[in-house]
């Protein structure tokens, strides 16, 4: 018998989705036919208080959660999120129910032996629900009291080999694609510099000194596996300077069906024969393709890197030669002022080793961020405030056409004072006819 009716929570294990709390409960039915396989250091019963406190959150439509102030590992000013609950006295097993984010691997690469470590010693130590993954990236081990804090982080650094991840007002645990370990289309190594990163700014990763909170995330093509464009605060977006390789032989192969088109994707549903000008011309958002009955041929100079085209022939048509990233600012999830898509910061940068040219304007970027932001204020809602122009001025950058949405449509131009002659307005009309060619 449920130690705590929940007739709410029990409506969410309806219907054909899986279920967290089918998972809760596998967790709980694991304790009580197991009691002595684990010597549990939280009550046991942890699990099951805490399906009791979220019908009541449910039943109520308030959260029955307190955050926990300042709880943490000595050294460290993230990667705890404390909890408590506000009835503890009918809720023993969650009175402190603690949170840690673990960092995870570039591209998510584990082995079996690591996990399995992993979930006994949080079987052990904790309530043995976990999250794969946050959002953010990280592991997510939900739910231990104060004093098992110090012995999980010692178990994590010592017989794992893994740190905490961040939280609070500092550096997020950067996140990467699988990048060239196993896509084709990966412009540069995304494994490689997330790594170089994580372990080059540990401090701003552990130890919150930022306005609020700042993500680097690692996108190798603009297929975005990671979303990094619409999810981080400094998104590099792997990209290509040259033109797209075409196999006009293979375009040729597809269009007369030898090859199945998305690599074989839908094959088990019959499309029909593969028409090049619906499948891929047609739907080139630029209009940079057209097929002349022979070859395909593309205006690289309208392209915009959609991938879209690469995607369905990939045998025909490949990313260019010239390899690197795009880097775009200011996305970040509906919080304060609304969700935001990154922005155009540069086209392009190089990404080989040792990265100096990433790491410098990351740097300039958090250094003019965390002289000018408000608290709890986002990079993107910082610049949304301020204008790009300051961010510009700070990281050294050129204003790019690349930068701009549409063209202006209204018939005035503004200069700085110091760059109009003797810095008066009357000049302005002087200064424009000199140089408007």
């Amino acid at each position: 018998m449920a130690k705590h009716p929940t007739p709410l929570l029990d409506q969410l294990e309806e219907g054909p989705w899986p279920s967290f709390v089918s998972d809760i409960r596998q967790e709980i039915a694991h304790r009580k036919e197991n009691p002595n396989q684990v010597s549990f250091q939280i009550p046991a019963d942890a699990p099951e208080d805490l399906l009791g406190l979220l019908e009541e959150s449910y039943r109520d439509r308030e959260t029955h959660w307190k955050h926990g102030g300042v709880v943490g590992v000595f050294g460290y000013g993230g990667g705890v999120i404390g909890r408590y609950c506000d009835q503890p006295e009918k809720y023993p097993g969650v009175a402190q129910f603690h949170t840690l984010r673990v960092a995870q691997p570039s591209g998510k690469f584990y082995s079996t032996s690591y996990l399995r470590q992993l979930c006994d010693m949080w079987e052990m130590r904790g309530s043995g629900l976990t999250n794969m993954h946050g959002s953010t990236g990280d592991i997510v081990l939900i739910g231990t009291d104060t004093p098992q804090l110090e012995e999980v982080f010692h178990d994590l650094t010592h017989q794992l080999k893994t740190d905490l991840g961040g939280s609070g007002s500092n550096l997020r645990t950067p996140a990467a694609c699988l990048g060239r370990s196993r896509c084709e289309f990966a412009c540069y190594n995304t494994q490689e510099v997330c790594w170089h990163l994580t372990q080059e700014y540990q401090d701003e990763l552990h130890r919150p000194a930022f306005p609020y909170k700042f993500k680097l995330k690692f996108d190798g093509c603009p297929n975005g596996c990671v979303a990094a464009m619409a999810r981080s605060d400094l998104a590099f977006v792997g990209t290509w300077k040259d033109d797209i390789r075409m196999d006009q032989e293979a375009v040729r192969a597809y269009i007369g069906g030898e090859f199945p088109p998305n690599a074989g994707a839908h094959a088990s549903r019959n499309w029909g024969p593969f028409d090049i000008e619906k499948e891929v011309i047609g739907r080139c958002p630029t209009h940079c393709m057209r097929w002349d009955g022979r070859n395909l041929h593309i205006d690289n100079k309208q392209c915009v890197r959609c991938m879209h085209c690469i995607n369905v022939i990939p045998r025909a048509l490949r990313i260019g030669t010239e390899q690197g990233a795009s880097v775009l600012f200011g996305a970040k999830a509906p919080v304060v002022h609304g969700a935001q898509l990154g922005s155009l910061l540069l086209p392009f940068i190089p990404m080989e080793p040792p990265y100096a040219e990433v790491e410098d304007l990351i740097e300039k970027v958090w250094n003019w961020w965390a002289d000018v932001a408000k608290n709890r204020e986002r990079l993107g809602e910082t610049v949304k405030r301020l204008s790009l122009q300051q961010l510009l001025d700070a990281t050294g950058l050129p204003p790019l056409p690349q930068q701009i949405r549409a063209p202006r449509t209204n018939p005035y131009m503004f200069f700085r004072e110091n760059e109009v002659p003797g810095g008066r307005n009357r000049d302005l009309k002087a200064f424009r006819s000199r140089h408007q060619h």
